[in-house]
């Protein structure tokens, strides 16, 4: 039976093509999707038979989403690196995530991947785009994520991490993953799941194996790759082929309008170029980038040449506005310049940017705006601004006022996933309990790596 719902009681802040904070209105959601916004009394005199959802006074505005994540890392948590710690980013990779990826069996790829969506949910997160690996894990690795994103009601698109690192057995098992999955979803469709091409970076990729993947990918799909994330991959890529980073992906075709780029950090301009020209995408993670001390991703700059820019999270809590004020913060410490990425850059980057992105995968309806035809991708927020809030100057308040704590409900497709703070469709203590067991194993697996 279709969700009839009438959210009353709200202020509603709407986003999408001219921002607008709407009180004393009403939103009615039939099925999935916005039916209609209206003032309160109009909307409840018309659907006196649709569910009523009081909002309390709160602010009721679309869902936060995330273009890029690691659902997979989330048994790092606490996990302790043997040895020194790392002295740059491919001793990270190598000591802590191709170790850790290695160690996930099938319970550990189910469970890291609901504590995400335990986090998703409680943080009013409603979309994301993961990028998964589990090389002893290959064959159906996303069918148990899958199963997992249906199960908490999210939105997400999945990939399967293609790489060299571990064999050619196992880079040709994570092409058939993809091209499995890509193509489950073309057959039988889903609203709330999505795929893309996974590829783990050029600096595991020979030339073959991008000649391979390109080949084998589904009409109608791109690639999801991590591209310049640090010096080392512009170093591989000039000793493997005497081409820089993203000059090298695009010879094989892996750049596209369908296709996404995490980071792209050691660019230079005509690799900007090329990202513009191809309509590529490019993810920003910030509070990743300094945690791993790679540098900061001049974004503000590919805007301005047209390269299409969005904001992930690289694995950290998908807790989005974290996200916002740590972009919003970083590059004005990095330029010395309090100008430098301002509130509008960052709401561009994590709305309308991310809305873009993500209907690349979710074509059917709008998203990341509440509009009649939308999809009703909602939370409320129990915020008490005490300086005026306009339509003009929310981007400051989310930066400096609005915290995740803030989320009492979250809502997808018109389904309710937590209401007043009480996850409906995921039960934490039980995913939490079981994660404990899953990655007790995955952590000895991991330090008998050493």
């Amino acid at each position: 039976m279709e969700t009839l719902m009438l959210i009353t009681n709200a202020k509603l802040i709407t986003w999408g093509k001219e921002n607008q904070i709407l009180t004393d209105h009403a939103i009615y959601i039939d099925g999935d999707k916005i039916a209609e916004i209206g003032p309160e009394p109009e909307l409840a005199a018309r659907y006196p038979d649709a569910e009523r959802v009081d909002a309390h006074g709160q602010y009721v505005m679309p869902g936060n989403i995330c273009g890029h994540t690691h659902f997979y890392g989330a048994f790092s948590r606490g996990l302790a690196i043997p040895g020194d710690a790392p002295k740059n980013f491919p001793e990270i990779l190598e000591r802590l995530w191709w170790a850790l990826d290695k160690s996930l069996d099938e319970d550990g790829v189910k469970y890291s991947a609901l504590v995400c969506l335990v986090d998703a949910v409680k943080h009013g997160t409603t979309t994301l785009i993961d990028h998964h690996a589990s090389p002893n894990a290959i064959d159906g690795s996303l069918d148990l994520i899958a199963d997992a994103v249906e199960q908490a009601g999210v939105r997400a698109s999945l990939c399967y991490e293609v790489t060299d690192r571990d064999g050619d057995a196992k880079m040709q098992a994570g092409i058939d993953e993809n091209v499995r999955f890509i193509k489950r979803l073309q057959a039988k469709g889903n609203e709330r799941l999505g795929a893309a091409f996974g590829l783990h970076a050029s600096l595991t990729l020979s030339n073959s194996s991008l000649e391979r993947c390109a080949e084998a990918l589904p009409s109608g799909s791109g690639f999801h790759i991590h591209a310049a994330e640090d010096r080392s991959d512009q170093d591989d890529s000039l000793s493997k082929s005497g081409l820089r980073v993203i000059d090298r992906l695009d010879k094989f075709g892996i750049l596209g309008e369908k296709s996404i780029v995490a980071h792209a950090i050691h660019v230079d301009a005509r690799e900007v170029q090329l990202l513009a020209n191809s309509g590529t995408w490019v993810t920003h993670q910030p509070r990743s980038n300094m945690n791993n001390a790679v540098g900061v991703a001049n974004v503000e700059s590919m805007m301005r040449a047209g390269v299409n820019v969005a904001l992930g999270n690289d694995g950290f809590m998908n807790a989005m506005w974290s996200e916002w004020k740590t972009a919003y913060l970083l590059h004005k410490s990095e330029f010395r310049d309090p100008r430098r990425m301002g509130g509008y850059d960052v709401t561009k980057m994590a709305v309308e940017n991310n809305a873009k992105l993500a209907k690349m995968f979710f074509p059917n309806a709008p998203l990341a705006e509440i509009s009649e035809g939308a999809y009703a991708d909602l939370i409320f927020v129990d915020y008490h601004p005490f300086t005026e809030m306009t339509p003009g100057n929310l981007p400051w308040h989310i930066l400096f006022g609005f915290h995740e704590s803030m989320i009492t409900t979250t809502i997808v497709g018109g389904k309710m996933l937590m209401k007043d703070r009480e996850l409906l469709t995921l039960d934490e203590e039980e995913i939490a309990a079981k994660a404990r067991e899953a990655s007790a194993k995955a952590w000895k697996r991991y330090e008998a790596m050493f």
